[in-house]
């Protein structure tokens, strides 16, 4: 899999190879397992069942690192944080800061556009319980390394959603960038930034997961600053 990531020469070639891979059995078994028995609320619908690819534009300036697609989100529609609850909280924000052209997601046909935001997720396929092992992370990152390489002319700030995509980005620093990690290795909080050299920028915040959302923890002006502060550092007006 490592040389198949390597070999796409385009977002639109990695995203066809992405959404055709089979190395991680249990991840294949689980997200086919839900594609076939579906939620009752989408029984009519014909689900992804898949790896699920980026979505934005190839000269984005602000990635967006999630964990993983959503069960009946983005592993029913075919595309990242659509059709999801965390989805709805996400993308209204990106409308909000200018980023999205629409604040809802619904399907992978309904219009949407991301303005100068590329958004991927560290392991591509829905893991049973929100809960990928090390060894699938570790096997799913060469994907992550390559599409960061190919917006990397352009990108300058990552938004890292979540404790698990904060320290995603540690091997893609090393791989994509041929930057040693620091050491220690930044705490991951909601608001926190880190800078290095001659690298983009990298910006926590706490993932817009019904947990987080619904309890209060994340707020829409909490996210608000957060998009903020990426389009300041990356200079996206």
């Amino acid at each position: 899999m490592v040389a198949r990531a390597a070999r796409a020469t385009d977002l639109t070639d990695l995203d066809g190879a992405v959404g055709d891979c089979f190395a991680c059995p249990r991840l294949v078994a689980w997200r086919e397992e839900v594609a076939r028995v579906k939620r009752a609320a989408f029984r009519d619908q014909d689900y992804w069942g898949r790896p699920v690819p980026g979505l934005g534009p190839p000269d984005a300036r602000i990635a967006i690192l999630g964990l993983a697609p959503a069960a009946h989100g983005g592993n029913r529609t075919g595309r990242i944080f659509t059709g999801d609850r965390s989805g709805d909280v996400l993308f209204a924000a990106l409308h909000r800061a200018g980023l999205a052209n629409q604040p809802t997601s619904v399907a992978a046909d309904d219009g949407l556009t991301l303005r100068e935001t590329r958004i991927f997720s560290a392991v591509r396929c829905a893991p049973p319980d929100n809960k990928p092992t090390p060894a699938e992370r570790d096997t799913c990152a060469p994907w992550a390394h390559r599409e960061v390489e190919l917006i990397r002319p352009t990108l300058r700030v990552v938004v890292a959603l979540g404790a698990f995509a904060w320290a995603a980005w540690w091997p893609v620093l090393r791989q994509v960038y041929g930057q040693r990690p620091p050491t220690p290795r930044p705490v991951f909080g909601h608001g926190a930034h880190w800078s290095g050299e001659s690298v983009p920028a990298l910006l926590g915040c706490y993932h817009v997961s019904q947990q987080n959302t619904f309890t209060g923890r994340l707020t829409p002006a909490m996210l608000d600053d957060v998009f903020t502060r990426a389009k300041q550092l990356s200079g996206v007006d």
